[in-house]
């Protein structure tokens, strides 16, 4: 018997406090307990509400105050339980398994009274019954070897033949030799012999271990809460369990005894895969072998069915996280994550950064490490003193390491925490990222990192950039990178071709829109058009080239565009504002800033603001007054005026305006 669960027979639900019954609730779930277990036992309390264990145990998710199966073992004690020590009746049947374990498999029933509940239980009263008694032999190395049987007789036959004579099984089954005991089939058989083609029903399917103490056994049985029928001690180091797979045919019996036995050894029970038959034999119970009785231990156990298992397997498989209730979270304040680019993004987000080939963004993640693993200011954003993983992908070593060594230079910065990034150049060496996800976190889990950078994705993308259920999947890995190692995924993407300025921001990054859409923080740099007169009027270096920072932020409100100078090696934010006013390649409204005013004719006012609507609704047929002002640049007494100009075409409703559908 489970010790833990014998003890939890003792403990009254009712005399409990509520902090006991939830320590209970959690020791059972830290044992591998099934939910319906506390649930079972929580009935007995007339403060029982349905669904309330359900809803508790899903929030159970470890205690600063070590809970298992002892807790609920001390409060049996405490209440005056002993547990079982092995201190035996001299006529009680014991197996030592070899590890200190005693298993008990005796019963009030009797032989015939074992294997009648054995033939109720998995056989209709009509259906024929196939088991071997004496009609074995002996192999070169001396072991017991069954033969075909008897498979002559119905369940009802056997079971009016053994209450006939209940005190003499061997009467009515035959006698066999206590070597080696007697077996049965569990499927029905069709009389004419005792293969896979001779079974009538796939109902049932057999599981043993000879490499596990029978203990163990047990308690796996039950804590994977398998559709047991009946539990058979097989008279020797293993319990028989006849699983109910409910196969309507031959085919689909193969099929779920392959899952099955899969399940099984996902949870480390060392199955004996040779049991896969149908019409396999297992232990008949009732009989001897070598003095120990083949014992019905137990019937009905676990789930009542194939499907209800299947039920349990697949929430056990599935991986994910339990559901939970808002009044429970809530009151379970959880700690929002530390902010690791102060207002831009948090410890174990996504960050994407975007930009046009060529643009610096390998330099831009670079200053990024270096301002994390020094907790200093990156682009005027303070950033969370880190330890950084950047993972390389597309730069040689050598010229890799010589790119920080320029970018300490030319920020006059004597590195302090330079451990604390870690490089990792697979450059040449680079594989799909479903393939290297894996990798990364058995790398930099548990290590003490905060952030991973991979530079570039072009370099790992799986599947058609385009295609939006394939970049969904590919976006999953960083957050199996985020959830199972707990540290930021910032990654880079580029722009695709043409011109960019006229598109927002969260729209540039190359290929399907997941790309914007997936990461919790999206920061995109575009670059401003700057003639040969500005520059030498504004840039302190002649080879400099002006850029903007635009954000798309999930946890936090969007922040002012920040404009910087790319200055060989390192990114300077401008301070004079003096590209406040510079527009990017492609932005129409640098268009008209060129033309030095604005044309007046009917005919360009309405071809402005059609290319302004459209831009700012962005394909979703409205935009606000405001988003038009800020475009064009004009009073919002202005774009009133040009709607009432263009109210054949456009209709204001509560600063919303909208087309009207032609």
């Amino acid at each position: 018997m489970d010790s833990i669960l014998e003890a939890l027979k003792q403990i009254d639900a009712s005399n409990t406090t509520y902090e006991e019954w939830i320590q209970i609730g959690m020791a059972l779930k830290a044992e591998g307990y099934d939910c319906s277990v506390w649930d079972d036992w929580s009935k007995n309390d007339s403060r029982y509400k349905d669904g309330e264990c359900a809803r508790k145990w899903g929030t159970f998710k470890g205690s600063s105050i070590p809970i298992s199966g002892g807790t609920i073992i001390k409060m049996a004690k405490d209440i005056g339980w002993e547990p079982y020590t092995g201190v035996m009746e001299w006529d009680d049947t014991i197996e030592y398994d070899g590890d200190g374990l005693i298993y008990d498999p005796t019963t009030d029933l009797t032989p015939s009274e074992q294997l009648i509940k054995y033939l109720e239980m998995l056989f209709k009263d009509d259906e024929l019954v196939a088991y071997v008694t004496s009609d074995v032999w002996q192999d070169k190395e001396g072991n017991w070897k069954p033969g075909k049987g008897y498979y002559d007789r119905t369940a009802k036959e056997l079971i009016n033949e053994l209450k006939k004579y209940p005190d003499d099984i061997g009467a009515v089954i035959g006698d066999w030799k206590d070597e080696c005991g007697a077996w049965i089939r569990f499927n029905p058989v069709d009389g004419y012999g005792v293969k896979n083609e001779n079974i009538t029903r796939f109902t049932y399917a057999l599981i043993e271990s000879d490499d596990m103490p029978i203990p163990d056994q047990d308690a796996l049985y039950r804590r994977l809460e398998l559709p047991i029928a009946c539990l058979v001690h097989s008279g020797s180091k293993s319990l028989h369990a006849i699983v109910k797979v409910d196969a309507p045919n031959y085919q689909e019996y193969r099929k779920r005894v392959e899952y099955l036995y899969g399940f099984l050894a996902k949870h480390d029970f060392k199955v004996d895969t040779a049991n896969r038959n149908p019409s396999r034999l297992s232990r008949l119970p009732g009989v001897t072998r070598n003095g120990v009785i083949q014992t019905l231990v137990d019937t009905n156990i676990g789930r009542r069915n194939w499907n209800e298992w299947m039920d349990f397997a697949e929430g056990v498989n599935d991986e994910l996280s339990s559901y939970e209730y808002l009044d429970e979270a809530i009151a379970e304040s959880p700690n929002v994550p530390d902010e690791l680019v102060e207002g831009v993004v948090r410890v174990g987000h996504k960050m994407l950064i975007s930009g046009s080939s060529k643009a610096g963004k390998s330099f831009l993640l670079m200053e990024l490490a270096v301002a994390l693993s020094e907790g200093i200011k990156w682009l005027g954003f303070q950033c969370r003193k880190s330890k950084v993983m950047y993972i390389n992908l597309e730069i040689d070593r050598p010229s890799f390491i010589n790119r920080f060594v320029q970018i300490y230079k030319a920020m006059k910065l004597k590195p302090k925490h330079n451990h604390d990034i870690a490089i990792w150049n697979l450059r040449g060496e680079a594989m799909p990222l479903d393939k290297l996800v894996p990798i990364i976190v058995r790398k930099i889990k548990d290590q003490g990192f905060d952030a991973v950078i991979i530079d570039p994705i072009y370099k790992v993308i799986t599947g058609d950039e385009n295609n939006a259920s394939e970049m969904g999947k590919f976006s999953n890995q960083f957050d199996k990178i985020c959830k199972q190692t707990g540290v930021t995924a910032i990654y880079s993407h580029h722009h695709s071709k043409g011109a960019q300025g006229y598109k927002r921001a969260m729209d540039r990054a190359s290929g399907s829109g997941v790309f914007a859409r997936d990461p919790d923080a999206q920061l995109d740099m575009i670059q401003l058009e700057t003639d040969e007169d500005f520059m030498l009027q504004n840039a302190d270096n002649p080879n400099a080239t002006a850029w903007r920072l635009e954000s798309s932020l999930r946890e936090f409100p969007n922040f002012k565009p920040v404009n910087f100078w790319f200055e060989y090696p390192l990114h300077r934010v401008d301070d004079t504002g003096v590209l406040q006013k510079i527009y990017a390649s492609g932005d129409p409204k640098g268009n008209l800033e060129k033309s030095g005013k604005r044309k007046q004719t009917p005919e360009s006012r309405k071809e402005e603001f059609d290319t302004a609507f459209d831009i700012e609704s962005a394909g979703t047929g409205s935009c606000t007054i405001e988003d038009l002002m800020s475009y064009l640049d004009l009073s919002e007494r202005t774009i009133r005026q040009r709607l009432s100009d263009f109210k054949d075409e456009y209709v204001c409703s509560k600063g919303n305006v909208m087309k009207l559908q032609k």
